[in-house]
């Protein structure tokens, strides 16, 4: 992803709120856009949206690449091995190798997660 086009996301994506437990329990409703006539302004309400899931699910994955690093540090004694960790997020062996290499990578350039 290009650098702009990650500023530009963070700039613009509408705020994520939960949705009440009774309007969440309903298939057709999702964050009020059924509510929504005009199609330019229900076009630009689900373009917000999908940027804000975009950047949130973005930020998301490093939290977890940070946590899988954390659980895996071999100063820990009570670390993970990247199967338990599999395990435990529901992924591939090699998909964990892979995240706790990213976050290694993010911890060790001092980045916290959705810079």
């Amino acid at each position: 992803m290009a650098e702009s086009e990650s500023s530009q996301r963070r700039l613009r994506p509408a705020p994520l709120l939960f949705e009440p437990s009774e309007a969440a329990a309903d298939p057709e409703h999702f964050f009020d856009l059924e509510s929504i006539d005009d199609p330019g302004a229900l076009l630009d309400r689900a373009t917000e949206l999908t940027l804000a899931f975009r950047a949130a699910t973005d930020r998301a994955v490093e939290f977890q690449a940070v946590a899988a690093a954390q659980l895996a540090d071999p100063r820990r004694f009570d670390r993970l091995t990247p199967a338990d960790i599999a395990e435990r997020a529901q992924w591939t062996e090699d998909y964990a190798k892979k995240m706790v290499e990213f976050g290694r990578d993010l911890l060790r350039n001092g980045r916290t997660p959705g810079e």
